[in-house]
């Protein structure tokens, strides 16, 4: 599994827990949904650590909380 799909999945996981829709993550995050739905769905290849923060934020969790998952832990070294 590489980092993008980790990142992807975990704040599927995070809303699903919450039982929040993407734009009510986007809401809560003051991000537009767009810059989500662009990570969910593949087209932002490397989100930037700002906006993870941001989501972070509007969850309240931090970003060790965001990270701290048996799949980022498992994650492949990305420079191969």
């Amino acid at each position: 599994m590489d980092t993008v799909t980790a990142v992807r999945n975990r704040i599927l996981e995070l809303c699903g827990q919450r039982e929040i829709s993407i734009n009510k993550l986007a809401t809560l995050s003051a991000l537009p949904p767009s810059s989500i739905k662009n990570i969910l769905y593949g087209k932002s290849q490397n989100p930037k650590i700002v906006t993870i923060k941001m989501i972070c934020d509007g969850l309240e969790i931090t970003l060790a909380e965001f990270f701290s998952t048996p799949e980022f832990d498992a994650l492949e070294q990305e420079i191969k």
